[in-house]
């Protein structure tokens, strides 16, 4: 799943496939295209996913044995207040409770389905809240 921090939307679903795979096998046998310039945030998961065109940031591991320097704590906590936000549009699907439970129905392609239609109603919510108007002084008359 890939979200836009900006609007908070969900712009790609990826999708189900049966048993365990690993998400960096599925997301280069997906090919996804990124607009040029566009920044991605990797989760640890995508240790080597760097798509042509696009700027990745990804948080520092720790070394074995080492603790990691102060820079990269900061740098760690930064990336840490952007992923939340991506968080908030996974918990923002999971509303639709038949997302977060298991899914025992059993016909082909079904599960995709009720995946797609619960990040879209989370769209549809997204697209209907504005955020409040900002404040300007020059665009008070006086």
């Amino acid at each position: 799943m890939l979200t836009n921090l900006h609007t908070r939307q969900v712009v790609y679903l990826s999708p189900t496939l049966p048993g365990q795979h690993h998400d960096k096998k599925m997301a280069d046998e997906a090919q996804i295209v990124y607009p040029r310039g566009a920044t991605l945030g990797k989760d640890t998961g995508f240790q080597g996913y760097t798509p042509p065109s696009t700027l990745p940031w990804q948080p520092c591991k720790k070394p074995r044995g080492q603790a990691l320097t102060t820079a990269d704590r900061f740098t760690n906590k930064l990336f840490a207040t952007v992923r939340i936000s991506v968080e908030h549009v996974l918990a923002g699907v999971k509303r639709s409770r038949i997302v977060k439970d298991v899914f025992r129905n059993t016909q082909p392609h079904l599960s995709d389905r009720v995946m797609l239609v619960a990040c879209a109603l989370h769209n549809l919510r997204m697209s209907f809240r504005h955020p409040l108007p900002t404040f300007s002084i020059l665009a008070m008359p006086f």
